[in-house]
């Protein structure tokens, strides 16, 4: 099975509402938890995303539900990804961490950059690497949806593409496509996406929105009110961009605007070092998706930011004394 993070449905359950029909039974017949929706640490079913987005559509007669849905959503559902992105020198460089880290947000999908006959021009792509499946153009449009919204959080908020490419015929008025996304919409394309210009991709990403505001929204969100001690943070962060695989002391003490020795300091003097946290981190972390998901052991070996899956099969012999695939089987017998 192929996953995504529960983030994928953010907001859905206050829209599928607010157009009047039921999101509980709507999950349910998809078969995805509750609890799961919007949960960043949950993995649901791509496909069963698929299912609740399109029989949403469906039950609330909204032609347009993917396209509301991802208002509801932008570039912090991607997670670490996102954070990625959004610490990047240029949009050029924000769209390939996207595509070199995409997968640890879902598997099921890919994105990239290519270019174009006129070198005026870009094509910014996204596909879905499954096969067999059923009906899903308003989960293609969700997902051009939301492209959209993080390309005007990188650039600026005026941004439109030149053309959106959309592989099924129109599901409203052509007027609409041209409202929403400020371009000129093609249908029956042989991909999904947009068309943009080069120089957009050469701008460095806009700060308009705040310094590293996707890694504060997290700590934010899983933070208990009041001022969090440095430990906390720094905790909160590693958690947080484990999956990117470029997790550095320095990048953390970027995040929280301090000189990389002054964080060591304050980690030695609560007796622990930027390491010790990480691997203690990993060794959490690596426990609940063994035990809370079938999530396969490549995939996981990714979320916890190695490379390769032999080095998780190190690393959970060092922890646990057993192999990851034992391990799990041991944590399920209680």
């Amino acid at each position: 099975m192929s996953l995504i993070r529960g983030t994928a449905l953010t907001g859905y359950p206050e829209l599928v509402t607010e157009l009047g029909a039921d999101p509980d039974s709507l999950l349910h017949a998809a078969g995805i938890p509750r609890e799961g929706v919007g949960d960043p640490e949950a993995y649901v079913g791509y496909r069963n995303v698929i299912a609740a987005v399109e029989s949403a559509a469906r039950a609330t007669g909204a032609r347009d539900f993917g396209r509301q849905l991802a208002k509801c959503q932008g570039i912090e559902i991607l997670g670490p990804v996102g954070a990625a992105a959004r610490t990047a020198r240029s949009v050029a460089e924000a769209f390939s961490a996207i595509s070199h880290y995409l997968a640890v947000y879902s598997p099921a999908i890919a994105t990239r950059i290519e270019p174009t006959p006129d070198p005026k021009y870009a094509r910014a792509e996204f596909r879905i690497v499954l096969g067999d499946l059923p009906d899903h153009r308003q989960t293609t449009e969700l997902s051009l949806g939301v492209t959209l919204r993080i390309f005007r959080l990188l650039i600026g908020i005026d941004f439109a593409p030149v053309v959106v490419h959309l592989p099924h015929e129109p599901l409203a008025a052509r007027a609409d496509y041209v409202h929403y996304f400020g371009g000129a919409p093609r249908f029956a394309e042989p991909f999904s996406g947009f068309t943009i210009r080069t120089v957009d991709l050469g701008r460095p990403v806009s700060s308009a929105t705040g310094v590293h505001e996707v890694v504060r929204a997290y700590l934010d969100s899983i933070t208990p009110p009041g001022a969090p001690d440095t430990v906390a943070l720094v905790r909160a962060l590693i958690r947080h961009l484990l999956p990117t695989r470029g997790l550095q002391l320095t990048l953390v003490a970027r995040q929280l605007s301090m000189h990389p020795r002054t964080l060591q300091r304050h980690l030695m003097d609560r007796s622990t070092t930027f390491d010790e946290m990480v691997d203690g981190i990993r060794q959490e972390r690596a426990r609940e998706l063994l035990r809370d998901t079938n999530m396969p052991m490549n995939q996981l070996a990714g979320a916890l930011g190695y490379s390769e899956q032999s080095v998780l099969t190190r690393a959970c012999r060092r922890w646990f004394g057993r192999p990851p695939l034992r391990e799990r089987k041991h944590l399920r017998a209680f």
